[in-house]
């Protein structure tokens, strides 16, 4: 990808800082669109003087125009895990993909990657994996040859769950099994999340396909908590907290600037995160998936306690 454009909406995230440093080195023109460019500037040291350019993201038509103009490739990374206003998940999720594609499309633009997520179901009771499926819809009816992939829960240093479980760890007494813990998940590495998106922008084979992207081991919600307090070596309570009840704390949760918890984040938990039967996955693209537990114990150093610490399996 030496010396293309590449535009890639929502790459100051998790998954974009990760995106960016592959595709830098691969020689590629980087267009990083994102809500604050001025607070991107971690970006910028990853790539050589000017091959990264930080621009403001906005959704209307003409600046999606602007954005994708000249680009070989998009990356479509933008998601949310919550709503600050009602409708910011249609908005997100559901109509932003296919004005993407759109654009994109008129633009000329050869290769579109859509980042999705396990679990997208236009049927779905979450508000969250209903608004997901019909992004996808979106974006393969504006440019069907798009890449879409769909990670279970993803795991890296600057995560959002095993981070956000071993600081609760810290200050709680117990930790929360929602809906008792048995929700399966198949974490995915950051890292094999990345390489995955640059398989679908190389690979001609995968335009137009659909790839659910998880981890070699499927773990349950109860079995990745224990995991988080022997690697960071403490002893907590996990405490049973029935779906009913769940959705009640997460009522009250959801007044909060960040809530930890919503509803619909509950309604999600009583489904399985994991890759389907038969669906294509990392193996397809060629890429072996990271066990998480090469990966973890790592950033989780910063949470351990000091002294003896519980067996790390």
């Amino acid at each position: 990808m030496r010396d293309e454009i590449v535009t890639i909406f929502g790459g100051a995230g998790f998954i974009g800082r990760h995106l960016v440093r592959r595709l830098a080195a691969r020689g590629a023109t980087l267009r990083v669109a994102t809500r604050s460019p001025n607070s991107a500037g971690h970006l910028l040291p990853m790539g050589d003087p000017g091959q990264i350019v930080l621009v403001r993201f906005a959704e209307d038509e003409m600046t999606l125009a602007k954005l994708v103009e000249g680009a070989s490739a998009v990356v479509n990374l933008v998601g949310i895990l919550f709503e600050r206003r009602a409708g910011d998940f249609e908005r997100v999720h559901a109509v932003l993909p296919g004005r993407i594609g759109a654009a994109a499309r008129a633009a000329g633009v050869g290769r579109l990657v859509h980042l999705s997520a396990i679990g997208a179901d236009p049927a779905s009771a979450s508000l969250y994996a209903r608004s997901k499926a019909q992004g996808e819809a979106a974006v393969r009816a504006a440019f069907p040859e798009a890449v879409i992939l769909r990670p279970s829960i993803v795991f890296g240093p600057e995560d959002g769950f095993f981070n956000r479980f071993a600081a609760m760890a810290r200050i709680a007494p117990a930790l929360p099994l929602v809906g008792g813990g048995t929700t399966r998940f198949q974490p995915v590495y950051v890292g094999d999340v990345a390489e995955a998106i640059l398989a679908g922008l190389e690979r001609p084979e995968a335009a137009g396909r659909t790839y659910e992207l998880g981890g070699p081991k499927v773990y349950t919600f109860k079995e990745l908590l224990e995991y988080v307090l022997r690697v960071t070596g403490r002893r907590r309570l996990l405490l049973p907290l029935p779906f009913p009840l769940a959705r009640l704390q997460a009522r009250l949760l959801e007044l909060l600037p960040n809530p930890p918890l919503t509803r619909d984040q509950v309604t999600l938990l009583e489904r399985d995160n994991v890759v389907s039967p038969g669906a294509a996955g990392l193996a397809e693209l060629g890429i072996t998936p990271t066990p998480l537990e090469v990966v973890v114990p790592d950033y989780l150093a910063a949470y351990r306690v000091c002294g003896p610490t519980l067996p790390v399996g």
